[in-house]
């Protein structure tokens, strides 16, 4: 009887066999442009599988044409990706931002109505607000907790019910930790779906990797990652990921052949050697944030700590979700010090081990201010309605000794009081 390994395991051979390489224990860099096909009619096979022309047998593969269709790395690394999500198929990207945009412009045509939760990542707030609306597509975005009837109302008074096409989701949401039912948005997007046109469910889950939460199994679409983040996890690549089941997937394949936005052969390597320790990276990231979140919300110098793992059965709303789709608070923690702009400066500009830099999901811990960095460019008004304060700090929590963070937090809060 064959056991049933876990993903943690499989990251270690899954969709490679040393075979291919001269027996290379670990898969090379195929740092090729082209391949060679056995005869023409193999690479007019593969070309109609790859231009979307014809559906894939059961018995086939896609074969190697390019490396701005596909290349090993690319394909051993998507096959890889698939089992922390349990999909179907998997397309990396370039960018998280590539994989964020292709899905948005395969799904959505001019005319179209774009459902979205706030707050939203900086970058994706940009390109719905500013790019989106100039192809044609009606953007709307409902608050943090509200409600079916409050969100169908929104799409009702839209003038474009019949025309939503996506319900785009952050959850937990970039920088607050904001959460969203990812049931509740499937519901919603069934009630508008027609025999002729589904409404897709789209979950960016970066902040919870492809360990903490699992969107499909809570009826989402699509799944989006900027793999920049815990996947690739030593700042050291810019990559994205789309996940979902092999229909869906393949048409977002399609685009991304024609707008050239693949993943590169190196940074597909570098990624599939990263998600080898995936698992004990943001295990240790989870358990040090514990420790630095429970700390943060006694310190008078701390006005209010946004961390899932400190929601308490009062928040009805919130804890229900969390212990629903989550199986970990994360390593995600944002917080306001007492006072402003100025006193968060204060704190940023006095550590000493957290680096003051964008990014997150990393090895090291990173700290920056949202209001004026990531989230620079969102509307003076929804930053305030969504809480992004000109005192709000996120930090994501590294894999250092959690001592040594708590002392360098410390003592940088200690300067507050001294300038």
């Amino acid at each position: 009887m064959k056991k049933q390994l876990q993903p943690e395991t499989l990251m270690m051979s899954h969709g490679y066999n040393p075979e291919w390489s001269e027996g290379a224990v670990k898969c090379p860099i195929f740092q090729t442009s082209t391949f060679v096909f056995k005869k023409a009619e193999q690479g007019k096979a593969y070309f109609e599988l790859a231009y979307g022309l014809r559906t894939q047998e059961a018995d086939e593969s896609q074969g190697l044409i390019y490396s701005r269709l596909n290349n090993p790395d690319m394909e051993i690394l998507e096959e890889r990706l698939k089992l922390w999500d349990g999909a179907e198929a998997c397309a990396v990207f370039e960018s998280g931002m590539s994989a964020i945009t292709t899905a948005l412009f395969e799904f959505l045509q001019p005319g179209d109505l774009l459902l979205f939760s706030n707050p939203l990542y900086g970058g994706t707030d940009h390109f719905v607000h500013h790019v989106l609306t100039k192809w044609g597509i009606t953007v709307r975005g409902f608050r943090p907790n509200a409600t079916r009837e409050e969100i169908v109302e929104i799409v009702e008074s839209s003038g474009k019910k019949d025309r939503l096409g996506m319900i785009l989701i952050e959850t937990p949401a970039n920088p607050t930790n904001a959460l969203t039912d990812i049931a509740l948005c499937k519901s919603i997007a069934d009630q508008y779906s027609s025999s002729g046109r589904q409404v897709v469910v789209a979950v960016d889950n970066t902040y919870m990797g492809p360990l903490w939460q699992h969107p499909l199994q809570h009826g989402a679409d699509l799944v989006l990652y900027s793999a920049t983040k815990y996947i690739g996890g030593h700042s050291d690549v810019i990559a994205g990921a789309c996940l979902g089941n092999m229909e869906l997937i393949q048409r977002i394949k399609v685009l991304r052949t024609f707008l050239g936005n693949m993943i590169a052969p190196h940074t597909g390597w570098l990624l599939l050697r990263s998600l080898e320790t995936l698992k004990i990276r943001m295990e240790k990231q989870a358990e040090n944030a514990q420790v630095i979140a429970s700390r943060l919300s006694q310190h008078p110098k701390i006005a209010k700590v946004f961390y899932l793992g400190l929601l308490t059965p009062e928040d009805s709303v919130n804890y229900e979700v969390y212990h629903r789709q989550c199986s970990s608070p994360g390593a995600m923690i944002s917080f306001e010090v007492v006072g402003g702009e100025h006193e968060a400066f204060t704190f940023l500009n006095h550590l000493q081990i957290v680096k003051l830099a964008v990014s997150l999901g990393s090895t090291e811990s990173l700290a920056q201010h949202p209001a004026s960095m990531t989230h620079a460019g969102v509307a003076p008004e929804d930053k305030i309605a969504y809480g992004i304060t000109d005192s709000l700090v996120r930090l994501s929590v590294g894999v250092e000794n959690a001592e040594d963070l708590w002392w360098d937090l410390e003592q940088a809060l200690e300067q507050i009081q001294n300038v």
